[in-house]
């Protein structure tokens, strides 16, 4: 039997939505995030989900990450409790891993800097390796990079660029869970009372907390 899935992203202000079964995706939603009068990715979950709700699928799926704070948190949120309330485990894929994946055509295969905007004239940056198969593992962790030390990184690991006015042009979507669960799996469930996303990076709010009160928030001195 193949399992059918629920797949969603938030990593940027367009976050998306996938339900998926085997290689196929059955139904798909892309919203918008920052809409100061609605939240818009629930209902997003509804309509994707269709009548048979969370009862009709086997698992949830949920970018981790990095990216935008506040729309991580909100779709980590949901997929919490979707998977609480149903007792459906829910796996965690890295946000640039889904960038990837995600591309409407597929990546070619070769080396690819996955990035991100991190703000502040940065980027989220990690790099893909994709077989002539189709399969995609990452190459390297996860790093913050200076905008203009982007292409001299690239040519440094031999990497095409991926992502917004990139060589290839792609953002995080959630369908990229077919083309990684085809040859790896999204792995072990992760712990619904400790799991959180990835931020990739510290809040300003916390930053300037802890630059003023000189140690962290979890209460360790610098």
């Amino acid at each position: 039997m193949t399992a059918r899935i629920l797949a969603l992203d938030a990593s940027t202000y367009a976050a998306s939505v996938a339900l998926v079964e085997g290689n196929g995706v059955l139904r798909e939603r892309t919203v918008v995030m920052r809409d100061p009068r609605h939240e818009r990715l629930m209902p997003a979950v509804a309509e994707t989900l269709g009548q048979g709700g969370v009862t009709e699928i086997d698992g949830i799926i949920c970018g981790a990450g990095p990216g935008s704070f506040t729309s991580l948190r909100i779709a980590a949120s949901i997929a919490k409790g979707l998977a609480a309330a149903s007792g459906k485990p829910l796996f965690a894929v890295s946000s640039l891993a889904l960038l990837i994946a995600g591309s409407e055509s597929g990546p070619p295969a070769g080396r690819w800097l996955s990035l991100l905007d991190a703000m502040r004239g940065e980027s989220f940056a990690q790099l893909f390796e994709v077989t002539a198969a189709g399969e995609i593992s990452a190459a390297s962790e996860l790093r913050v990079v200076r905008e203009e030390a982007i292409t001299a990184l690239a040519r440094s690991v031999a990497a095409r660029t991926a992502g917004r006015g990139r060589e290839l042009e792609a953002t995080p979507h959630a369908r990229g869970v077919v083309r990684l669960a085809t040859h790896a799996g999204p792995g072990s469930p992760v712990d619904l009372d400790s799991w959180e996303p990835d931020y990739g990076r510290l809040a300003e709010a916390q930053v300037r907390w802890e630059s003023a009160h000189g140690r962290s928030l979890d209460g360790r001195p610098w």
